[in-house]
């Protein structure tokens, strides 16, 4: 079976090593960019089987990056997982396929993974 390639947009650099040693744990291959226009561009030039996406970051927060690569790329999944409920009633959010609160256990992220994955 292929394995499924993930880029991870997340610009707390710790949390990012986390998520990437966990989610390759789970035979994942995960790219990783510490903000929105890094993602945009990286989007551009490969195609990944499911984006997960941070909200609050540096020079181009998650929201505008979900608008952004929506309109490049229509059809790839993407996770929001953020620290910040409030912003799961933005309308844009809604385009997401899951919206998944930050946890210390790591197992929701990966089990969400997992499941769009399976749909897509």
């Amino acid at each position: 079976m292929e394995r499924k390639k993930i880029l991870l947009v997340e610009d707390e650099e710790n949390e990012r090593i986390l998520y990437k040693e966990e989610l390759e744990r789970e035979g994942f291959i995960v790219i990783c960019c510490e903000n929105g226009s890094h993602a945009i561009k990286l989007i551009e030039k490969d195609d990944f089987d499911l984006l997960v996406l941070d909200i609050k970051m540096p020079q181009m927060d998650g929201i505008e990056t979900l608008g952004k690569i929506l309109t490049k790329k229509r059809n790839i999944p993407i996770i929001i997982y953020t620290a910040y409920p409030q912003y799961k009633e933005q309308f844009l959010t809604w385009a997401a396929d899951e919206y998944i609160i930050k946890s210390a256990d790591l197992t929701n992220l990966k089990e969400k993974v997992k499941s769009v994955l399976n749909k897509k």
